[in-house]
């Protein structure tokens, strides 16, 4: 679900804020058992208007069917196995090599009846080194820890490799740095689902034409996850650093971080089938008097728009490695700008 929406109401019936705001159909914000009276607020989906556009601006004939060799690493974790599987769906060829520090029996998993190799991530320059020479037009997709972010780009960059970078975490400046200092393509983005992304586009664009329009509002920001995830949200992150050249002063600790399963079923709303894999953002804009109110949320269950939107970051970034484009390094709406996508 991606909707914004916004109130305006009198100063005479603003009720008393709360920490959090969430779905207008949630009894109570979490951290109270109070129930409280909402404003009744007008939701405004922007899901088929972006799907719709995306129709309208993508080309009449299919695009051209690519097939190159993929390495995900980790398949191990359910992002990279949910990539893995995106990409033999796509038709691309899944290189039989990962790593990870998790042990799998006999060294290997099967992914659409493929098997794949797993090594200890110590392994991983020698291995990296050696499956180079045999798969020459390889990219590799990382969806690994926080952690690991900076060194694994540090080693793709140094071998050569081009990458997808769908971790999020680690020392973003440096990680950006590293790529152009390598001169090695890459496309790296906090958030890889298209229809999120053009979300994001939409707010860098309001916050780049008018800069300080939600001067003196105060923010609240609700941010859940499956409790595996250990980091703020990377498109949370994005969204808040729009908000802030808009005018809104916040921090990052701010951030309400939901992780405990059972707030997630009760007051987020999460399907408990998606309880190990879900998205779920909530904004709330809130005028120095109280009178008007906005809203913005984005909600996802499972990993297919991530996965499939990252088959399409790197079917990019071969095209432009193909091409020759002076242009190395690349984020997901420089993808949405191609127009070809899936």
């Amino acid at each position: 679900m991606l909707s914004a929406a916004f109130a305006v109401h009198p100063a005479t019936v603003a009720p008393r804020r709360h920490s959090v705001r969430l779905r207008q159909q949630f009894c109570a914000p979490i951290g109270t058992a109070t129930s409280r009276r909402r404003l009744p607020v007008a939701m405004l989906s922007i899901t088929n208007a972006v799907a719709s556009q995306s129709r309208e601006s993508a080309p009449a004939s299919a695009p051209r069917k690519l097939s190159f060799p993929i390495l995900v690493n980790s398949c191990t974790g359910k992002m990279g196995k949910s990539v893995a599987e995106a990409a033999v769906a796509a038709g691309l060829q899944l290189v039989p090599v990962s790593f990870s520090a998790i042990e799998v029996p006999d060294g290997k998993l099967n992914i659409c009846d493929r098997d794949i190799h797993i090594h200890d991530p110590s392994e991983s320059e020698s291995i990296l080194r050696s499956i180079a020479k045999d798969y020459p037009d390889m990219i590799v997709v990382d969806y690994t820890v926080p952690d690991a972010v900076n060194a694994n780009a540090e080693l793709y960059c140094k071998l050569g490799l081009p990458f997808v970078m769908g971790t999020t975490g680690g020392d973003r400046q440096l990680l950006n740095k590293t790529v152009q200092d390598a001169n090695v393509y890459a496309v790296i983005s906090p958030q890889m689902g298209k229809q999120v992304v053009a979300f994001l586009a939409a707010m860098e664009i309001m916050a780049e034409k008018f800069p300080g329009a939600f001067a003196g509002y105060k923010l609240e920001v609700m941010e859940s996850h499956q409790a595996t995830k250990l980091d703020v949200s990377g498109t949370a992150k994005a969204v808040i650093s729009c908000f802030q050249k808009l005018g809104v002063a916040f921090d990052l600790n701010e951030v309400n971080l939901v992780r405990d399963p059972e707030e997630q079923l009760a007051i987020v709303g999460v399907p408990e089938e998606h309880l190990g894999g879900h998205a779920f953002h909530n904004y709330h804009l809130t005028s120095p008097d109280e009178t008007v109110s906005f809203e913005f949320q984005h909600n996802v269950c499972g990993r297919s728009i991530y996965a499939e939107g990252t088959v399409d970051a790197a079917m990019f970034l071969h095209t432009k490695i193909r091409s020759g484009a002076d242009k190395k390094l690349y984020d997901m709406i420089n993808v949405l700008r191609e127009g070809n996508m899936r």
